[in-house]
């Protein structure tokens, strides 16, 4: 039959009417975008309402411009720092596309045959198909005969048999069914072996590969931060309103009692009681704007861009930046099999005898008379070559198994070995089940097969010592079974002295010997589930693969360890209504036979449980749950469908770059908190000192620019001190945090009341006893020097939030930020107290502005010493606690 194939007019019709086989690919951001999407952080939305009202009573004469025009400053460098990162991210995701090599196709066009882009395929177009072809559109298959894999789409490692039928049709509904019949092709699918003729059904978009493509378009999913992040503004909005409603309260009533009673206070006329409402309600709002921390917006973006650039180091590329944070909030991860767990390739473990001996894949270098047989039955007998940069090419994956394991150097020397050349030769096929090679110059023909084929026809075999022997059928299938209950394919190798005979084993067939072969679990893999399992975080196997093979590679990966941990298949999820998976849930270990709709619902049913959820993939199977996920991570090697949904790509392919995500992401959490920490002590404290200080007689404690400084410059420059801190193996033995856990736990909570408490004692006992006003001069000085030690307070802080335990001044050395960022505030606090005494005019201008005036040594040294109390009394605390847990 000849396939002349489209001409190119016809070719051109079908694309107008089909469309082109372009899959929808990811739209670059743009600098815009990025700026614009901060603004949908409800901290930073939060700021923008402050930033309104402060201009409004700007305008009406009852605040400085400074809070507004500052906090506007932080939200444009949160919002240029944040779109500096998600840029970054997605120019090394683009690059990384762009350095993928694009397919391309052989396909008959106008009479001939030509080499396209796989993009300019059409409907109706005839495509040759041999050996390591990818398919590059679905179809049907009109001449040849084919054995594909189509691990890419349903995670089925298993090769497929595809048969030539000129009249099929392709199907119009995909099942599950239709990736397994005799004749249907589909993008994404690999050939392992044969030759043949596709006829093109479907392009783009309409193929599966494409329509799971689309699925992924779309809005991302909310992270488990941003929910933190709105409910903490929430918090915060609510504790704004009450505190307002409360602060102008307190003034009224300070008001009302100064008048000397209620009665006489209204006697003074509304105007006096207008002027006063607007007082205490422009107070009261100054002071709510104090308690909004605007440095965590900023905090939070500078974390992730340099995590996501630390990362990027250790070969794992963070396309959205969020995604580190939420990899450490992880409770359950469902991992593929192929090429994350396993190597995604074959692999000899180990040759074994009819006898029972067994040997590991270092004894064909051996000089014995069996290992120069099994030499020769692999290295002349297999449709695998190494090219000549020493890599192994043609072939399916297990001729390429056995040819890695023979060795580059025994492949060449048979290969100019003239004793050993090959005279006729059969390939290995579905239904024969076994290839064999004529050796005429050795008068043998050797084979390579299944071994019930061979066993079959075998009557002897070679024992561990090379000779001839009778074998126990019955011992050698027991052994063999045992092996394929282990997950490993058992390929035999024999030799016969007689004739050459096509498509039969000869019936003096000798056994040589036997490979053991699997896609074997990573060393490194099984280490880093290990990790990840000690971190708390449930670790579900996910695989196309029969039930039987799945258990013992989940067995060897260290997944299945204990009685009443699960195994289920997609039948079993199928006749389980939602409810019941999600009770049986947290003992799911592996889900076998796994089709792309069981990893999208079983995501989405975890998610409905509060648990933050992680997939793992490569094939484009995997690529709606990887987007549906709370965080995907998708393998480098892997298709660009997986990589288009990851959060995360892993360039090395290493499972153990998850474990390193998810320490890096439990780091950024944890400086999160550090942060929130150490400003809401800083912020309660204001703002309960300056709504309490008029009823112990003192006026203005913090004046407005006092509370500016500590609002915008500790926010910003405390970011810079506690966002580096460094990451601690310990917060890999933390509990997973839950999806709708606050930010503010218990444990944080009553640090952040008993810190700031002290700190309000410590205020009033500064300001109000007589013994601390006699160290100054005045009024003016006292209150400068209580500025000086509010600072310091908080700075000594800092310390204390470093660690939950006792080491607070552990691995300072690890973040040099904090500690010049510590001695630069008080630089700048010394600049700001000592400017009046500067000869130029600019000095004054600082004094007058910032209420200060020079304090002498004493009161520097009494400063430092009340403020250092702030870290014995978070030691009491923390002692407190532990006694508590015994």
């Amino acid at each position: 039959m000849t396939h002349r194939g489209l001409t190119t007019a016809e070719a051109e019709a079908s694309r107008r009417i089909h469309g082109a086989n372009v899959l929808p690919e990811p739209a670059r951001l743009t600098f815009g975008q990025a700026f614009l999407e901060t603004f949908l952080d409800p901290m930073i939305r939060i700021l923008l309402v402050m930033v309104a009202l402060m201009v409004a009573m700007y305008f009406v004469g009852y605040a400085e411009i400074y809070e507004p025009v500052g906090t506007i400053v932080t939200v444009l460098i949160v919002a240029t720092v944040t779109a500096r990162t998600s840029l970054t991210s997605d120019g090394e995701y683009h690059a990384l596309r762009a350095r993928t090599t694009k397919d391309r196709a052989k396909l008959r066009r106008d009479g001939g045959l030509h080499v396209l882009p796989v993009d300019e395929i059409v409907v109706g177009d005839l495509v040759i198909l041999q050996g390591g072809d990818k398919i590059p559109a679905d179809g049907v298959l009109i001449a040849g005969d084919l054995r594909v894999s189509n691990a890419a789409l349903n995670g089925e490692t298993e090769e497929c048999h595809k048969c030539a039928d000129a009249a099929a049709a392709f199907p119009e509904k995909t099942t599950g069914d239709t990736f397994v019949d005799g004749t249907t092709l589909f993008r994404g699918s690999v050939v392992f072996d044969g030759e043949g003729v596709l006829k093109v059904c479907r392009v783009g978009t309409a193929t599966v590969m494409g329509q799971m493509a689309s699925e992924m378009q779309g809005r991302e999913p909310t992270s488990p931060l941003q929910v933190k992040l709105a409910k903490l503004a929430d918090q915060i909005s609510a504790f704004g309103y009450i505190s307002g409603i409360v602060i102008v309260a307190l003034y009224m009533m300070f008001f009302a009692l100064r008048a000397g009673g209620i009665e006489s206070y209204i006697l003074l006329g509304w105007g006096q009681i207008l002027v006063d409402v607007i007082e205490a309600v422009s107070l009261a709002i100054l002071i709510i704007v104090c308690a909004v921390p605007e440095g965590l917006p900023l905090m939070i973006s500078i974390v992730l861009m340099q995590n996501t650039s630390r990362m990027l180091s250790r070969g794992v590329l963070v396309r959205r930046a969020v995604g580190i944070e939420t990899a450490g909030a992880l409770n359950i991860l469902f991992s593929d099999k192929t090429g994350t767990i396993t190597g995604g390739r074959l692999s000899v473990v180990e040759f074994f005898t009819a006898d029972g001996a067994v040997y590991g894949t270092d004894f064909l270098a051996g000089e014995t008379a069996l290992a120069e047989q099994l030499r020769l039955a692999i290295g002349r007998n297999t449709a695998s070559m190494y090219d000549e940069s020493g890599t192994v090419v043609g072939g399916n994956p297990t001729d390429q198994a056995v040819m890695y394991a023979l060795g580059e150097k025994y492949y060449r020397a048979l290969q100019a070995d003239e004793n050993a050349r090959t005279g006729q030769r059969q390939t290995f096929n579905s239904v024969n089940k076994f290839s064999q090679a004529e050796l005429p110059a050795r008068g043998v023909v050797v084979y390579k097969g299944a071994p019930e084929v061979l066993l079959a026809r075998a009557q002897y075999a070679l024992n561990a010592a090379g000779n001839v022997v009778p074998y126990d059928a019955g011992a050698l299938t027991e052994t063999i079974n045992a092996y394929a209950a282990r997950a490993m394919r058992v390929l035999a190798f024999g030799y016969s002295a007689s004739a050459f005979c096509t498509n039969e084993v000869n019936a003096d067939t000798v056994l040589i010997g036997f490979a053991a072969i699997r896609d074997d679990v990573r060393p490194e893999a099984r280490a880093a589930i290990a990790e990840v399992q000690a971190a708390g975080i449930q670790v579900v196997m996910v695989t196309g693969d029969r039930r039987e093979t799945a258990v013992a590679i989940a067995r060897d990966a260290g997944l299945l360890r204990a009685d009443g941990e699960l195994v289920l298949t997609s039948s079993d999820l199928a006749q389980m209504d939602d409810a019941a998976v999600q009770r049986v849930l947290p003992q799911l270990r592996v889900i076998a036979r796994a089709l792309p709709t069981d990893k999208s619902r079983i995501v989405r049913l975890a998610q409905q449980m509060n648990l933050v959820v992680g997939m793992t993939g490569d094939g484009v199977n995997d690529s709606p749950a990887l987007r549906r996920a709370d965080v995907g991570f998708a393998m480098g090697s892997g298709t660009e469908a997986a990589r288009d949904a990851g959060d995360i790509v892993i360039l090395d392919d290493n499972f153990r770059s998850i474990k390193d995500a998810i320490l890096y992401g439990r780091t950024i959490y944890n400086n999160i908190l550090k942060f929130c920490r150490f400003q809401l002590v800083i912020n309660i404290a204001a703002v309960v000192v300056s709504a309490l200080a008029p009823f112990f007689g003192i006026m203005e404690p913090l004046r407005v620019t006092h509370l500016l400084f500590i609002n915008l410059v500790m926010d910003s420059l405390g970011a810079i001190m506690l966002g580096n801190e460094p990451a601690h193996e310990s917060y890999m033995h933390e509990k997973p945090r839950r999806r709708d856990a606050s930010i503010i736990s218990p444990a944080m909570a009553a640090q952040i009341l008993w810190m700031g408490t002290w700190l309000v004692l410590l205020s009033f006992a500064f300001l109000t006893q007589p013994i601390f006003a006699a160290c100054f001069a005045g009024q003016a000085e006292q209150y400068t020097a209580y500025f000086l030690l509010f600072v310091l307070a908080s700075l000594m802080n800092g310390f204390n939030v470093r660690s939950g335990g006792f080491g607070i001044f552990l691995d300072l050395g690890a973040n040099p930020g904090f500690l010049r960022v510590w001695g630069g505030v008080v630089l700048i606090m010394a600049a700001i107290i000592n400017a009046p005494l500067l000869p130029h005019e600019v000095g004054a201008w600082i004094g007058a502005m910032f209420s200060c005036t020079p304090i002498h040594a004493g009161g520097w040294v009494l400063a430092f010493l009340l403020a250092a109390t702030m870290l014995p009394v978070d030691l009491l605390r923390k002692a407190m606690m532990v006694r508590g847990l015994r």
